[in-house]
């Protein structure tokens, strides 16, 4: 019974968070998120490149709705889409393995291996995983997935973070660099 007792949970909910916070979130993530899309809108989207993926969503959600976690610090943001980009592009190239299986490799080995740099960021795994699933355009990509988007999306939404989480008087970001 111990084992399914573990699963009852040991806290509360978090706390709620004020409006200020909020706001603050939602500007951040919204110009993050459009500063990166009006590059692939306007620049990328006429090349065979990508610079938008849903992983960086997730991305927005950390480095600007939870910018005190360590897993939205700049080297976990920039390292962990590079490094699990990685990983993903050679799982994909490398194995000849089922679509599942590689899936399943990428994604697991991008959590070790940021968990082994210091890297952690759990949109990571997502990055991975597109690496291996995404479309033909994506694959066409080869290593350059890495740079970009990889890279320089998540280079343009840190630019973002540092100036808008820094406005408000009750915020400030990073709490590290590296």
């Amino acid at each position: 019974m111990d084992y399914f007792s573990k699963m009852k949970g040991t806290t509360k909910s978090p706390p709620a968070v004020s409006l200020s916070e909020i706001i603050w979130a939602w500007i951040g993530s919204f110009a993050g998120i459009a500063a990166v899309a009006f590059v692939n809108s306007a620049i990328v989207d006429k090349t065979d490149l990508v610079m938008i993926i849903g992983s960086f969503g997730a991305s927005a959600v950390l480095i600007y709705g939870a910018i005190r976690s360590p897993l939205a610090q700049p080297r976990n943001l920039i390292g962990g889409h590079m490094i699990s980009a990685a990983i993903g592009v050679a799982t994909f190239k490398l194995l000849p393995a089922p679509l599942w299986l590689i899936s399943a490799i990428a994604v697991a080995t991008s959590i070790a291996v940021m968990h082994a740099t210091k890297t952690l960021h759990p949109p990571g795994g997502a990055t991975a995983l597109i690496a291996v699933i995404g479309s033909q355009k994506i694959h066409n990509l080869g290593y350059l997935y890495v740079l970009m988007p990889a890279g320089v999306g998540p280079l343009i939404m840190l630019a973002v973070a540092l100036l808008v989480n820094n406005l408000s008087e009750n915020r400030r970001y990073p709490e590290f660099w590296l």
